[in-house]
């Protein structure tokens, strides 16, 4: 049978085009599991797991605590946010950032529920003293809450239970101090020493961006609500591979950077000294 002349020249097109769709396809998986945690494609899942999560069905919760100065100082300047804008003497420090249904290996998100993930606005009015935004509310509990098969109130008042858990190093409440660094590891012995019962292996440091600044301190927890070991998701040195980082204060003075050498802050104020 004759071939086209146009097919024959055709041919070396439909083989490049078929190379690459085979090493996409050999790759695709490789790329997910390279994008850093919380950053990942929807859908992350344990192995074997059907694509669609069920509520109820998961193995411990992450509690995640956001240290808001340093959300604040990495927000849009043209992006409005209640906890960096909002009027008033309050200056938030750790905020919660959300509750977070686990399996040992991945999580679950998006889950099907009888309340298609609507919180009521009265709810929402009573956790904004520890969640300080209306979107990260809704945003949580449509993303993680309906993960928990709780229902809405049933999430929120576990996530509460298990915020009033923690106790804050005191040094955190109420931080003024606009030149303080410390090590992961330092951070991780403060909330152990202030929480009897947690251990290192129950909590890890988030940090990141200009500095290496503190993110998130994540606390993890079984599903009776007690400290537990962290799986295989929490991993410290992928969430803050720094050595130190650099934690903004409450109440920050006049816009600064972090300093730039750790070891070249001075325990005296000067004037002249860059940050």
């Amino acid at each position: 049978m004759a071939i086209a002349p146009g097919f024959l020249r055709l041919l070396p097109v439909l083989r490049v085009a078929g190379a690459l769709l085979g090493w996409a396809g050999c790759t695709g998986d490789a790329f997910a599991q390279g994008v850093p945690y919380r950053e990942r494609p929807d859908g992350y899942q344990r192995d074997g797991q059907a694509a669609e999560h069920r509520a109820g069905v998961f193995d411990y919760y992450v509690l995640a605590l956001s240290w808001s100065p340093t959300y604040c100082a990495e927000l849009r300047q043209a992006r409005y946010d209640p906890q960096c804008h909002a009027g008033g003497e309050r200056r938030y420090a750790f905020v919660l950032h959300g509750l977070w249904p686990q399996y040992e290996r991945g999580w679950p998100e998006y889950c099907r529920s009888p309340d298609r993930g609507y919180v009521p606005r009265p709810l929402a009015n009573r956790m904004l003293d520890i969640m300080p935004s209306d979107k990260l509310i809704f945003n949580e509990y449509r993303k993680h809450g309906t993960c928990s098969g709780l229902g809405v109130e049933g999430y929120f008042a576990l996530a509460r239970r298990l915020y009033d858990k923690i106790t804050i190093p005191p040094r955190f409440v109420g931080l003024t101090d606009d030149r303080l660094m410390l090590s992961p590891g330092e951070l991780v012995r403060d909330f152990v020493e202030a929480n009897p019962g947690l251990t290192p292996q129950m909590l890890v440091i988030e940090c990141g961006g200009s500095g290496q600044r503190l993110r998130e301190v994540r606390v993890c927890f079984d599903r009776a609500g007690a400290f537990r070991a962290c799986g295989s998701n929490e991993h410290a040195r992928r969430l803050c591979a720094a050595n130190r980082m650099y934690v903004p204060p409450v109440r920050p003075g006049p816009s600064r950077s972090p300093p730039a050498d750790p070891g070249e802050i001075l325990p005296g104020p000067r004037e002249d000294r860059r940050f």
